[in-house]
């Protein structure tokens, strides 16, 4: 779907943001990591496209609606890159420090929206270097 010159571009199906995404064309791959999709397009490309998960959630507009849903996915790569969005509201990010993927709780450790509590909770995390980072975050936030 061609914007008027200026605009930005908008995704228009699942099979767009597929085809960008996987494209050799570094101005189209780029695309799919940039532009906005309805939620209707963003939930096809979840539903239809597991192998594109991980890439819907490194969007930069990708709705937390969707992030929601992706916090939930088998994949723990998928998980660890929502757990890295700015975006996140305190309650996915402590769904998301009880993962059984350590990658995934060490994103949580690291984000800056982690709440104290979240944090105090992951300093009995089995993996010392989540452990060490919910340390250093809370000495460095007093």
């Amino acid at each position: 779907m061609e914007q008027a010159q200026g605009c930005s571009k908008v995704i228009a199906s699942a099979e767009e943001f597929v085809r960008l995404r996987f494209s050799d064309d570094l101005e189209e791959y780029g695309r799919a990591g940039s532009e906005s999709a309805s939620l209707e397009v963003w939930k096809e490309v979840v539903e239809r496209y597991p192998e594109a998960r991980f890439w819907v959630a490194y969007n930069k507009t990708v709705p937390l609606e969707i992030l929601r849903i992706l916090a939930n996915d088998p994949d723990p790569r998928v998980r660890s890159m929502v757990a890295a969005k700015r975006k996140l509201t305190p309650e996915i990010l402590a769904q998301l420090a009880a993962d059984t993927d350590d990658s995934v709780r060490l994103s949580v450790a690291r984000h800056k929206k982690t709440s104290r509590s979240v944090l105090g909770e992951l300093l009995s995390d089995e993996w010392s270097e989540v452990r060490e980072m919910a340390r250093d975050r809370l000495r460095d936030s007093t």
